[in-house]
């Protein structure tokens, strides 16, 4: 099966990490330009109670030229000062990358440390890269990544989940009970019961 038609022209290895360092920054921009409480939320540290909220907001983030980046829309989102955490609830996260290619994710519940270095989408969470052409005018189909638990490590360029997984490109789709994704070493891993159900390419 063409190795399983690996690669699947090695797009779906990026997925996941773009959204995550997309909320990254995002977050962690939160997190900084948000007071932190003071000594209310020494107190607070030790029940773990949020020291401030923030409710319906859309953060975006730019390049140089004005074009939007990023964007993270949440309907809640819950700071704990007792472990420096960002809780954000029904999060949507748009990234753009240098081409302008849209990825959109979204879960029921978003979670990042202080520094955003960890991110967590939990709860049907969901990210999808819209349909596109490449630079060779290759035609390439959109792309989803399906789970309940999805943990990035931005530093690290790795993205794992410990539960069920979906990966979709096209009508192609393979499933599996975990993943393991190391960027900077290029591996992808799906372990456990994995299965792939491959349809024939359209000829022009």
């Amino acid at each position: 099966m063409n190795t399983l038609r690996w690669a699947l022209d090695r797009l779906t290895l990026y997925l996941p990490l773009l959204l995550m360092a997309a909320l990254a920054m995002a977050t962690y921009w939160l997190v900084r330009s948000t007071p932190s409480g003071g000594a209310v939320a020494t107190v607070a540290a030790v029940q773990h109670l949020p020291d401030y909220y923030m409710r319906q907001f859309a953060v975006k983030t730019f390049d140089a030229q004005g074009q939007l980046k990023s964007e993270v829309k949440g309907l809640e989102a819950r700071h704990f000062p007792d472990t420096d955490t960002l809780e954000i609830d029904q999060v949507i996260i748009r990234s753009f990358d240098k081409q302008g290619h849209l990825t959109t994710a979204t879960a029921r519940q978003a979670l990042t440390n202080s520094d955003a270095s960890e991110v967590t989408l939990k709860g049907d969470a969901r990210v999808l890269r819209a349909a596109t052409v490449s630079a060779t005018g290759k035609a390439q189909p959109a792309m989803t990544f399906q789970g309940e638990h999805l943990l990035a490590f931005v530093n690290t360029e790795q993205v794992r989940s410990d539960q069920p997984v979906i990966l979709m490109r096209g009508q192609d789709r393979f499933t599996a009970n975990s993943m393991e994704y190391d960027h900077q070493g290029q591996v992808l891993q799906m372990q456990g019961r994995v299965k792939g159900v491959l349809f024939p390419t359209a000829k022009p």
